[in-house]
């Protein structure tokens, strides 16, 4: 089946063009490399000190692991274990540690999709799992199938973004025994990048490893032999894993996908009030599961994760993008950096609507964690209200900031070559001239700066006359051109069919157990 599969095409796309696109002028593909020293706000002796408390926290007061495999594969690995809490000594979890690679890649079904997660390089990722939706015409509105598509159209469509996560709205439209089978076939038929499983119970793991490689038109051999796909899960923070989310880091850490460990600690409400604190609750809670996935695999693919923020103190409810966050940031990169793993962080925003205020703490989240180092960045573009909406306007918007960034990180942007220096260009102009229409310019002009396909750099009067539309206006016009001209990547009919019948086959038997 699997040689069968690679002559009708195997479901790679190789060949085909890369957002060839009308709506807007958008910048290429590519994986942008981060060429800046990371901000460290921790000197030498800081980052001891929140090691030796993240070390303390595991040797000391333990971690509970309610999974039952869990438990027994750390016993057998010498860690003390009572009851449901697991304490592992230092020496154990760096050389677990140790034994994690610094830089991987994960490979979808267009291996010119390929991403590579480590070092200098820095991938973005849509936004993932709000139950609700928000767009102009709408309003708030729990999120439906198609809600759902149309959001796999823009981390499609938009080249800035690299990887296709989560859900990028919850379709509460498709009950929950059989939403992960709806939603990873219009993932995989919708989207020709990197995918992603909630570990959510054994079933939908496995049920998406399995589209996956179909999808890839891979044999099973294949698909293991390198990371396809991977999952992300988050500790329950303060210091536990529960069942379902280990469950299906072990399936992806046993076949050879990546996987990536994300606490989520609120400062002053789940983690100590002060950053260090919170930030050495979560590298413990992280490292324990990559202590876990190392001994079960050693080199298996890992990152680890933060989402560390604080609350506000007069609600309780979560602030993101706040100075407290971007400071946790870096510090957690750079204990990423000391352990040797690759990182992941998130753009976030608490505001309820695409405003200022979702866009200055989306870009002060970004910035961190272009800041950090950071290798992976989640809900990078469509997050709003902490995390329970997502927008399509806030996506277009979120797009242009990454596209910013991107072109930040470009060689051209700092050059100094004598041609940058431009002394001879200076002195034709000298002090009574200007630089329009000089040759030095127009060799240059169309590609010297960045250029928006959102932002409206006219003055208030031609604004003004061509209808004051504001930003978010803007970006729903954008949404609406690019529904109308999105065009899914190929796959090969025999493909499709395959990937049908898997799903067919398995609502039949009742996709995956729920609560309800």
């Amino acid at each position: 089946m699997a040689e069968a599969r690679k002559r009708r095409g195997g479901g790679r796309a190789g060949n085909v063009r890369l957002a060839d696109t009308r709506a807007i002028g958008q910048s290429p593909w590519r994986i942008p490399e981060n060429p800046d020293r990371p901000v460290e706000p921790l000197d030498e002796a800081g980052v001891q000190a929140v090691h030796e408390g993240a070390m303390r926290i595991l040797e000391e007061i333990g971690i509970e692991f309610l999974n039952d495999e869990a438990r027994g594969i750390m016993a057998e690995a010498g860690c003390t274990v009572e009851g449901t809490n697991v304490r592992m000594g230092r020496d154990f979890v760096m050389e677990m540690v140790g034994k994690a690679p610094s830089q991987f890649t994960i490979t979808p079904r267009n291996p010119d999709r390929q991403v590579t997660i480590g070092g200098r390089h820095m991938v973005f990722v849509n936004v993932s799992s709000p139950p609700n939706y928000w767009d102009m015409d709408t309003g708030k509105t729990p999120g439906t199938r198609e809600h759902c598509r149309n959001l796999l159209k823009l981390t499609q469509y938009f080249n800035c973004i690299h990887i296709a996560g989560g859900y990028p709205v919850e379709p509460v439209d498709v009950h929950a025994s059989v939403r992960h089978l709806d939603v990873l076939f219009d993932k995989l038929t919708l989207t020709d990048k990197v995918a992603h499983a909630y570990s959510l119970g054994a079933e939908r793991v496995d049920d998406v490893m399995e589209m996956v490689r179909i999808a890839g038109g891979l044999s099973h051999e294949e698909f293991e032999a390198t990371p396809r796909m991977y999952t992300n899960i988050n500790s329950t923070s303060p210091l536990k894993h529960d069942i379902p989310m280990l469950d299906g880091w072990m399936r992806c850490v046993r076949r050879g996908q990546a996987v990536v460990v994300t606490p989520f600690t609120l400062a002053g409400a789940m983690a100590p009030v002060t950053m260090a604190g919170a930030v050495a609750q979560s590298l413990a809670e992280g490292l324990a599961a990559i202590a876990l996935a190392q001994y079960i695999r050693p080199g298996a693919p890992c990152a680890i994760g933060t989402f560390t923020s604080n609350v506000d103190m007069r609600s309780g409810a979560p602030a993101f993008g706040t100075p407290e966050y971007m400071r946790a940031t870096q510090m957690t990169g750079q204990l990423a950096r000391f352990y040797g793993l690759p990182m992941r962080a998130s753009g976030s925003c608490a505001a309820n609507v695409p405003d200022g205020q979702a866009m200055w703490e989306t870009s002060n989240a970004l910035w961190a964690a272009v800041q950090s180092g950071t290798n992976m960045v989640y809900h990078a573009a469509g997050w709003l209200e902490g995390g329970l909406i997502a927008s399509p306007e806030k996506f277009i918007m979120d797009c242009e900031l990454i596209q910013q960034i991107q072109r930040y990180f470009e060689p051209a942007t700092y050059a100094t070559s004598a041609d940058d220096i431009a002394v001879d260009a200076i002195r034709t102009v000298g002090p009574d001239g200007h630089f329009f229409g000089t040759e030095h310019t127009q060799d240059r002009y169309t590609t010297a700066f960045y250029a928006p396909y959102l932002s409206d750099w006219r003055n208030f009067e031609a604004w003004q006359l061509d209808g004051a539309v504001w930003t978010s206006v803007r970006a729903h016009n954008v949404f609406k051109a690019i529904m109308a001209e999105f065009e899914p990547p190929p796959m090969d009919d025999a493909i499709r069919e395959e990937l049908a019948g898997f799903v067919e086959r398995r609502k039949a038997e009742g996709g995956a157990p729920t609560d309800f």
